[in-house]
């Protein structure tokens, strides 16, 4: 799982033998047969799941980081097992590696000038874009907010222009936020997606780069930026084209009031008569990194997918030489995305084929900030996402989290109400059914300060509405450390928990209407 670095700025066991699908009644029954899901979920089994986990965790993958010869052993070992259970590539040109460029933006120098006055980066702005040139078309766009009933882009033409952007959202003289028309804020004020839909819109409209005052999370992001700048670090991100040269900083209260002096009282959209002087310079190293998708096709809504998805990632070896095995995070989700794909595929050798098309999704990069998903769903989704129905995300499944009180055969949920009521129910009369586990919904929680939902692969499914579950057993002590290691593993557990995410796979895959997305996002 990726820690949690907010730089915005780039930025077991049930024997029911039951053959009637646990929602919606006889509606999305699956065909009677005297294979039963039982009979596919058995053949996930812990001796499986260990000797899987003691080769991928191993000294040998290096601690699989990403673009190192870690992760390409880590790669290559997907694959085979892929080709030697006979499901086939994804890609139509039947390669299993999605390639994802990647780069590492190295901390950009400069400055930026309004009215001759000189305003450092890392002091009073923040960035990893490059940026150049001079701009006397400022305009403030107040919270830069376009939604169903209010738009702060109204009549106002910012193509080729420099937007002046402040944080927060519209509020009523009653107090109540003018986009809910309630005390409860919108999605423009959460911390993880504001910025990111305030540049997407301000990049639709035309604009040439954006200038965001955020002042609360300013003293942050620059603690993180001059903790960079002291070790030399760099960021990876998916390799982006600037040609269109547009520019993103996030700015303090110095530099924002420089600019409009009002802008804590001022919420109406202007020119603003500055002129701005950027002057930033960075580089970029090339990385080379790959996804591993398979996929089964469905018998009878071939078009219609279901993504399973776990990280292949881990963060490699310590300046010291200690490697850092990833046994948990995520070399759990990794092998029990394997044991899912060899049941699926022995029930599809037995006639049992899912109705819908499974998509075995690996991806690289989430330890650099979720990059190989982020590439798969914006970039080249090789299957529409208008076609995807759901995405059950596997990270960090096998172990038990100490914090935790109460029986140890449970697992986190989160997500899985975030979109889709339906996947809920499902989720959760699936379990009754066939595993019992205690479905633990403690990071669910909008207001959790761990804020997992937005931490792991699933977030950029559940991104553009697509439903989602997120599958996690919480952090430990090990977590992140050479400690990770295989046989720390709790397989019973890692067995059952697998096991649950198999059978809400079948029930998604073959029931007769896809999920209803009733939750959507704006």
């Amino acid at each position: 799982m990726k820690k949690l670095i907010i730089l915005a700025i780039g930025l077991a066991m049930s024997c029911n033998s039951s053959q009637t699908t646990v929602s919606d009644g006889d509606k999305n029954a699956v065909s009677k047969s005297t294979n039963t899901p039982e009979t596919f979920a058995e053949t996930i089994t812990e001796s499986e799941l260990k000797e899987y986990l003691y080769t991928y965790a191993s000294d040998e993958f290096e601690g699989r980081e990403t673009g190192k010869p870690g992760q390409k052993k880590a790669v290559e070992y997907l694959k085979a097992q892929y080709e030697k259970m006979g499901i086939p590539a994804a890609q139509k040109n039947g390669d299993y590696f999605q390639k994802v460029p990647l780069q590492v933006s190295q901390l950009p120098v400069g400055s930026l000038i309004v009215d001759g006055k000189v305003y450092p980066l890392g002091d009073d702005f923040l960035t990893f874009s490059k940026a150049q040139g001079t701009f006397d078309n400022i305009v403030y766009v107040g919270y830069g907010i376009e939604d169903d009933n209010y738009s702060d882009y109204k009549n106002i033409d910012v193509k080729g222009k420099v937007v002046l952007v402040k944080s927060g959202e519209p509020v009523m003289t009653n107090g109540n936020y003018l986009l809910s028309g309630s005390s409860e804020k919108s999605i423009w004020s959460n911390m993880s997606e504001s910025l990111g839909k305030r540049l997407e819109l301000a990049t639709s409209k035309g604009a040439k780069g954006i200038l965001y005052y955020d002042e609360s999370n300013f003293s942050r992001f620059k603690s993180r930026f001059s903790w960079m700048k002291s070790n030399d670090s760099g960021r990876m991100e998916v390799a982006k084209d600037d040609s269109d040269g547009f520019f993103n900083f996030l700015i303090n209260a110095k530099l924002a009031k420089a600019l409009l002096p009002s802008i804590l009282s001022d919420n109406k959209p202007k020119k603003i008569s500055k002129k701005i002087v950027v002057d930033v310079e960075s580089k970029n190293d090339d990385i080379e990194s790959e996804n591993v998708v398979a996929v089964l096709k469905g018998s009878e809504k071939p078009n219609e997918y279901l993504v399973i998805s776990s990280h292949l990632d881990h963060i490699g070896v310590t300046a010291d030489g200690e490697i850092n095995n990833g046994a948990d995070d995520d070399g759990s989700g990794t092998v029990a995305l394997l044991e899912i794909a060899q049941a699926f595929k022995k029930a599809a050798d037995a006639g049992q084929g899912p109705k819908r098309s499974i998509v075995f999704l690996h991806v690289t990069g989430e330890e650099k900030g979720l990059l190989g998903s982020q590439y798969y769903a914006d970039v080249d989704p090789i299957f529409p996402l208008e076609n995807t129905v759901a995405n059950l995300n596997i990270d960090m499944i096998g172990r038990i989290d100490p914090k935790r009180v109460g029986e140890r055969n449970y697992i986190y949920l989160i997500g899985s109400d975030k979109l889709s009521t339906e996947l809920h129910e499902l989720s959760e009369e699936v379990n009754e059914k066939y595993t019992n586990i205690d479905l633990d919904y403690t990071y669910n929680d909008e207001n959790d300060p761990n804020r997992f939902y937005y931490r792991s692969d699933h977030y950029n499914f559940a991104k553009n509405n697509i439903p989602i579950i997120f599958y996690f057993n919480g952090t430990h002590d090990d977590y992140h450390r050479p400690g990770d290691t295989p046989d720390k593993i709790n397989y019973d557990l890692l067995e059952n928990r697998t096991r649950l995410v198999f059978y809400t796979a079948w029930e998604v895959a073959n029931r007769k209407d896809r999920i209803i997305v009733d939750k959507a996002t704006k």
